[in-house]
């Protein structure tokens, strides 16, 4: 009784403080609020939005059904979560967060997971996408094609090791997957795909459309979190709360011998990573490889902002939160500790041998190559796309309230 009352006095004092913070810098929370929208109209909206659409049609095709039984065999042993988890993975890694939690929150809704199996799975699945780790971070912030292999595979290999010690989370008397135990067979596989169609009694036109509407409501609700926590993270820094923190912070980073003057950068990532990251990227006297670690890290942990987002998908379900927020922590150290053994076979390898003949370089400089046009691209269209679909949903949903009634 006690803890629900300080809960409701601390929750009322923050919003006041949220509240009386945002009169006081009206400017400051505008110029953030502007950052936080540019991010999502040019960037996260116009990525999300094409996967976003395809998971949908495709789970409502049973074509995720048939991919998961395939699949079988790897993702039980490995992480004790059923096959479609690779389809979940791939689609997280390939679009970013938070991919990886809509579509397990989508499965746990079908009863493709149990409620131990999304939260496993949830775990190490929402991740960054390749298009952020090297358009924004390593080539927009850090000026480095190079460091962005360094921190794609120290973030890749630190979710994959989070996949393999979650195996051991949850007991295994609540796992009832039907596809447990399942064998590889492409027979029963097209059979599974034919009668989950089958089941799917919307036509074409009417799945393509609540795929739609869904991926934009999903995509509003991101925005709203991305515009809130960076204009929270504006005024924290104006509150002097970030430096207040920063202050425990460099202890820490002291004790790592790393650079006290990361901690303000540090802070501000665990809020939100593109800025977090930035500032990083900007801090002189620290080294790259200092740099590289805390920029793991902040990449890793996925920021508040994007737990926020991931907490308000999964509460539309039975999958707690716990979980995934320890795993964020555990995360960052084990990508921050791959950016540290990976940095002198991966980065050092890169830079000192860059002739055309030597396979890793061509490979990373292609890679982050068209990674970075393609970034670049999105930067440019991605507002006309943004606008465009939400003229359609507009239309869409007004059309949809004219039948209702």
């Amino acid at each position: 009784m006690f803890r629900s009352k300080l809960k409701t006095v601390v929750l009322a004092l923050s919003v006041t403080l949220m509240a009386i913070s945002l009169i006081s810098f009206p400017q400051e929370s505008v110029d953030a609020s502007i950052r936080g929208l540019d991010m999502w109209w040019e960037i996260v909206f116009p990525s999300l939005l094409p996967f976003l659409i395809v998971s949908e049609m495709l789970i409502g095709f049973g074509v995720v059904k048939f991919i998961g039984i395939l699949l079988e065999p790897i993702m039980r042993p490995l992480f004790k979560v059923p096959g479609v988890g690779g389809f979940v993975l791939a689609m997280g890694m390939a679009s970013g967060y938070p991919s990886g939690a809509k579509l397990t929150a989508r499965l746990r809704q079908e009863g493709q997971l149990t409620k131990i199996e999304a939260e496993r799975l949830v775990t190490f699945t929402n991740c960054s996408n390749p298009l952020f780790i090297f358009g924004a971070v390593s080539i927009g912030f850090f000026g480095n094609a190079k460091l962005g292999l360094l921190l794609a595979l120290a973030h890749y290999f630190g979710n994959i090791t989070i996949g393999l010690l979650m195996r051991f989370y949850g007991k295994d008397d609540e796992e009832q997957s039907t596809n447990k135990g399942q064998k590889f067979s492409i027979v029963t596989a097209l059979r599974e795909l034919h009668r989950t169609r089958l089941k799917e009694k919307r036509p074409l036109g009417r799945l393509l459309g609540d795929a739609v509407m869904s991926s934009v409501q999903t995509l509003l609700m991101i925005g709203g979190f991305i515009i809130l926590f960076s204009v929270i993270n504006k005024i924290l820094f104006h509150l002097h709360i970030t430096a207040f923190l920063a202050q425990f912070v460099e202890y820490l980073l002291v004790s790592l011998h790393l650079p006290d003057v990361l901690s303000i950068p540090f802070i501000s990532g665990l809020f939100e990573i593109t800025l977090g990251s930035q500032l990083t990227s900007q801090v002189q006297e620290a080294t790259l490889l200092q740099q590289a670690i805390i920029t793991s890290f902040i990449l890793a942990f996925n920021g508040f902002s994007v737990q926020a987002q991931v907490a308000s998908i999964t509460s539309q379900t039975d999958i707690a939160f716990k979980p995934y927020f320890i795993a964020r922590i555990m995360h960052g150290f084990f990508a921050s500790i791959y950016a540290f053994l990976l940095w002198g076979p991966i980065y050092k390898g890169l830079s000192q041998n860059d002739q055309p003949s030597n396979a890793i370089p061509v490979f990373a400089n292609k890679t982050s190559s068209w990674l970075s046009d393609i970034f670049a691209n999105v930067s440019h269209v991605g507002p006309i796309i943004t606008l465009f679909t939400l003229v359609i949903y507009i239309f869409v949903y007004s059309k949809r309230l004219k039948v209702n009634k």
